[in-house]
């Protein structure tokens, strides 16, 4: 079988280094997180994922489908109806985001503690 080339995202210059900043953006996170569950409208995505803005929102989904993790259902109907959900590329993305998402969920005291004592020599 012949093998491809080597990546390393710890290289200025390798092409998964784009592919993991976009992972680890938290918007993309908490997208990824929401569609696990299924379809999702646009509306019921930004109910879902508080405090993110629409552009953000839309954002957010434009870059995902172009990196083949979400895909984007058009519907002709009127009003028209547009539904998002994950690829099985993106679907792959859901276990890891979502332990990272516990991760934070069950350390968080930790980390507002050691906030407030490096706050605090400071």
């Amino acid at each position: 079988m012949p093998q491809g080339p080597d990546f390393n995202v710890l290289t200025a210059t390798c092409p998964s280094r784009t592919s993991l900043a976009r992972i680890a953006n938290k918007w993309t996170a908490m997208v990824v997180i929401a569609l696990s569950g299924g379809r999702m409208r646009f509306r019921d995505l930004r109910t879902t994922v508080d405090g993110i803005s629409a552009k953000v929102l839309t954002e957010t989904l434009r870059d995902l489908e172009r990196d083949g993790l979400v895909a984007r259902h058009v519907y002709a109907e009127m009003p028209p109806r547009v539904e998002y959900e994950l690829t099985p590329l993106g679907r792959t993305l859901h276990t890891p985001l979502q332990a990272l998402g516990r991760w934070a969920e069950e350390h968080i005291t930790e980390v507002l503690a050691a906030r407030e004592t490096y706050d605090g020599r400071r």
